[in-house]
């Protein structure tokens, strides 16, 4: 653990920080010190300030007041690039990566060396590369396109070129969200070498679990506002939650055993695709939450994918209110009443630049058109309100663009859509991914509630303690198949990874 040096200044400093936004005070009097050698954690909210905050120190917005100092020395910033000279580095939750360029060009790119003075230098981007890549322990192939990568190797790249700017101050937003557990390790390993007596690591993060594994120091914002600087290895997950929501949250419960004699709403026989999936078949209930657990890569995404049509069948049936139907595409789902919340909620979610209350009449937009085709907007309006306040979705209005929403709001929204739409099916995939402790207990609280509704919900999630918590019953994938169907009374962390791992590579049995 770091410990300020007597006499040392912190090696970056903030007091009284302050921004606004048009109808929204996103800071208000912040401050924060970040020591040398130290890990400090950032949490808070949805909506809390952290990203603001973090794009201030990354140059890309102006504070309204306050002020930076890094080792003593007070720091003006006038943009990323003067950001980054100064020693100031941040690893965005989105990627900022070129897929069509190699590895060592998005590391490098606007600081390429020519050869003749005309073409790229690509052999002397490849070496410093791969001197980069020697210097932090990194497998990786400077030469290789960005689009071939996994997701984990991709955040690799964008830490080496955060890293390349000989960063002093290196702040990651998220770096494990879409990482799994092995490559969690991997990259903490590389955390614990970059920092020095010279170098600090500022942390966001919604997993509370990995501050006691990476933090040497905790700092909650809360509504914009500094609420207090905790040392980790005295302070536990509870006092940081009760610091960021405000309140005390309960979070221990599981469901009481499901009992229905009704039929099921949907049914999967045989499913299965060219690439992975083989013989799924599972059902769900009126009134049921069946969670979906297994590792990263068992196929527990490509089951919602083939369902709506988003993926294509090699084979199966689904059954819907006891009528086998033909769902060739996400619309096809929709018409029937099966809606889709997909894990990538930027890509396939929402619009970024269309407002909240169009985003949620999305996919029920014909409700809301009248005669010759004029729409109602009054009536749009009433229903972006009426979700806005039901999911309390922090928004100035709701003519606010989705993009100008924290990530666990935009969730919020891609939920609010699906609600409008009134299915009686609901596949949620990851549904609290980036979304911060008090959002999941409200979003937790509202499955719970669309569930005794009687909807039917599908729930995908890669954290067991959410599986344990809102499933009626759990369906356990590995390498493609389904492997258990288990009562939640009967499941543990224990046996549900134990069936997680059922099959090997070759896709035998493993045990």
């Amino acid at each position: 653990m770091s410990a300020a040096e007597p006499g040392r200044p912190p090696l970056l400093e903030l007091e009284g920080v302050s921004k606004s936004f048009p109808g929204v005070k996103a800071l208000d009097d912040v401050r924060l010190d970040l020591r040398h050698g130290e890990v400090l954690a950032l949490v808070g909210e949805n909506g809390a300030g952290k990203s603001t905050l973090m794009k201030l120190l990354a140059g890309i917005h102006t504070p309204d007041a306050g002020s930076f100092r890094m080792n003593g020395h007070e720091l003006r910033l006038d943009g990323p690039r003067h950001a980054q000279e100064q020693g100031i580095s941040i690893i965005h939750q989105e990627f900022n990566l070129m897929p069509d360029l190699t590895v060592a060009q998005n590391i490098f790119i606007g600081r390429e060396h020519r050869s003749a003075g005309l073409f790229l230098d690509d052999r002397g981007l490849n070496r410093r590369a791969q001197e980069l890549f020697d210097r932090l322990g990194l497998a990786l192939d400077p030469a290789e396109r960005v689009e071939g990568l996994t997701v984990a190797r991709q955040q690799m790249v964008e830490i080496a070129k955060a890293l390349s700017f000989d960063a002093k101050v290196l702040i990651m937003d998220e770096p494990t969200a879409a990482l799994n557990d092995a490559e969690v390790d991997v990259l903490f390993d590389l955390i614990r070498r970059f920092r020095t007596d010279e170098t600090g690591v500022i942390y966001i993060s919604h997993r509370m679990d990995e501050l006691s594994r990476i933090s040497d120091r905790i700092t909650v914002l809360r509504d914009g506002r500094y609420i207090d600087t905790l040392v980790t290895a005295g302070t536990s997950q509870r006092e940081v939650i009760s610091l960021m929501v405000g309140r005390e949250l309960h979070g221990e419960q599981r469901p009481a055993p499901l009992r229905t004699d009704a039929k099921p709403m949907l049914t999967v026989r045989g499913l299965s695709t060219k690439h992975l999936l083989r013989d799924v078949s599972f059902e769900v209930h009126a009134g049921e939450i069946l969670g979906f657990a297994g590792l990263m890569g068992a196929g527990r995404t490509e089951v919602a994918r083939a369902i709506v049509g988003a993926d294509r069948r090699d084979g199966g049936t689904i059954t819907l209110r006891g009528a086998d139907v033909q769902i060739g595409s996400p619309a096809d789902a929709a018409r029937l009443g099966i809606g889709y919340l997909s894990e990538d909620r930027k890509q396939l979610g929402v619009l970024l630049e269309r407002s909240v209350r169009e985003n949620i009449v999305l996919a029920s937009l014909k409700e809301y058109v009248a005669g010759l085709g004029f729409v109602r907007n009054g009536r749009i309006e009433e229903a972006g309100r009426h979700y806005v306040d039901l999911l309390r979705i922090k928004t100035p209005s709701t003519a606010q663009l989705v993009r100008n929403l924290s990530g666990g709001n935009q969730q919020k929204v891609v939920i609010a859509k699906w609600l409008a739409k009134d299915c009686d099916v609901l596949i949620f995939d990851e549904p609290t991914r980036g979304i911060d402790v008090g959002a999941k207990e409200e979003i937790y609280g509202l499955l719970r509630d669309l569930a005794d509704q009687g909807k039917a919900i599908i729930m995908i999630s890669s954290e067991l303690p959410e599986i344990l918590r809102l499933s009626d019953r759990i369906a356990v994938m590995a390498e493609g198949r389904l492997t258990a169907v288990l009562a939640n009374a009967e499941a543990t962390q224990e046996n549900v990874m134990d069936y997680a791992t059922r099959f090997s590579a070759e896709g035998t049995i493993a045990r």
